[in-house]
């Protein structure tokens, strides 16, 4: 089977011949079992393919490992060649071990683990989310204080970056309450984009204020000082510490879940920004105060550049989840594996394609039947998959096509011509 990530489109054209047409479960559960009691005797009903015949045990691991480690001691190195070194080796079994359990689950469990894992941190997540809401706007007091009694151009920039934090969280938190409401007649798909379009607003405002502040550091730097440096208030370099103290345990604490909730991974990127924003800002401060006074809006202008770098960074990303990105190889190998072995009735898979639709995917899978099978058995059998593929917790949206042979052309066009 061949994917091709540039465009999103798997054609796979799968032989399904070899599959015992007796067969009606196709899962097993290997997640419940250690690698070593997962044997290779697994019956083709549960494992058609055999993968589980690929995995290794952990002393099994271990041992290539060390063989690996002491055979390229022993070899004459070839300056033209890469030399795997056994702890290569060992991550890469140990992911393909966990790539083919992910294969082998079954829906159910796929569902039961995204739902446990969703209320196993349902209060860390609100803890991360108004817990993060709070300290924004209390740090945003701070950041005011420090930077109107120190003057400091640096300190300014952090401000305006602490001062709009707030703003990103109830932007957050409007959207993921919108999208819990829907009106199905005005937004038939839902309102899962409306994330992403928040992400995005949220981005080019803070894109905006970034060139305000270059503006204002380079009109101060153009104008020049009559002081060779500026005054250094201790209290204002201690209230940004302790900002900076703050951002840096919440950045800590949101790292466990921004691979879970998609806002708290915007929140995470925040917190983390925040962390250079204010030790560079702290830094060019006091040069400013200490060394020369031009350390301090040039230091402005450093900081506003490299907000404004990462926010847009951030904007083209969610832009790209509108748009249509392809998913990730890894989910395409999964939507495939599931589509092939839902029943012995689909002899091939003409295409699979999955793509974004904001923070999840859509899912377009043509199936080969025999054209002799009726309209309701081949509709049942469909329907069924569908519903599978879309129980899986990062599709919205899933639409699957029979047809009985795979050498006409494409059935949708990636360039519409008008």
């Amino acid at each position: 089977m061949a994917f091709n990530a540039s465009t999103g489109n798997a054609s796979t054209a799968i032989e399904l011949s070899f599959i015992d047409d007796t067969t009606t479960h196709r899962h097993i559960n290997p997640s419940l079992a250690d690698e070593s009691t997962l044997t290779r005797e697994q019956s083709n009903s549960s494992d058609p393919y055999s993968l589980s015949r690929a995995l290794k045990s952990p002393s099994e691991i271990n041992l290539i490992s060390k063989n690996a480690s002491n055979t390229s001691r022993k070899r004459i190195k070839n300056p033209h060649a890469k030399q795997v070194n056994g702890a290569e080796l060992k991550g890469f079994y140990q992911a393909q071990n966990d790539k083919i359990k992910k294969l082998l689950k079954s829906i159910e469990e796929h569902r039961n683990e995204a739902r446990d894992t969703v209320e196993d941190t349902a209060l860390k997540y609100k803890i991360a989310i108004w817990g993060s809401f709070a300290a924004n706007i209390l740090l945003s007091a701070v950041q005011i204080f420090a930077a109107v009694r120190s003057g400091s151009l640096s300190l300014f920039a952090t401000m305006a970056d602490s001062i709009f934090d707030p703003m990103s969280n109830i932007i957050l938190l409007l959207s993921r309450r919108a999208i819990k409401k829907v009106d199905s007649k005005k937004f038939p798909s839902g309102k899962a984009r409306l994330e992403t379009a928040g992400n995005i607003t949220f981005s080019f405002v803070m894109s905006a204020v970034s060139l305000i502040l270059i503006i204002i550091s380079a009109r101060d730097l153009a104008t020049g000082a009559e002081e060779p440096t500026k005054v250094l208030h201790i209290e204002s370099v201690v209230s940004v510490c302790a900002a900076f103290t703050t951002k840096f345990i919440l950045f800590c604490y949101c790292w466990a879940l921004k691979d879970i909730y998609s806002d708290v991974h915007v929140l995470w990127r925040d917190h983390r920004n925040d962390l250079f924003v204010n030790a560079f800002g702290i830094m060019t401060s006091i040069g400013g105060s200490v060394l020369r006074w031009w350390i301090d809006p040039l230091g402005a202008i450093v900081i506003s550049i490299v907000i404004l770098g990462l926010w847009l960074k951030t904007a083209w990303e969610e832009f790209m989840l509108l748009v249509g990105k392809a998913a990730d190889l890894e989910m395409q190998q999964l939507i495939t594996y599931i589509s092939v072995t839902h029943s012995p009735e689909i002899l091939q898979l003409d295409t699979v394609r999955a793509y974004h639709s904001g923070p999840r995917l859509v899912v377009e899978v043509d199936v080969v039947m025999d054209p002799d099978c009726t309209l309701k058995h081949t509709h049942d059998i469909a329907e069924e998959l569908q519903m599978k593929l879309e129980s899986l917790p990062d599709v919205e949206r899933a639409y699957v096509h029979i047809d009985y042979e795979t050498t006409h052309s494409p059935e949708h066009f990636v360039k519409k011509e008008l």
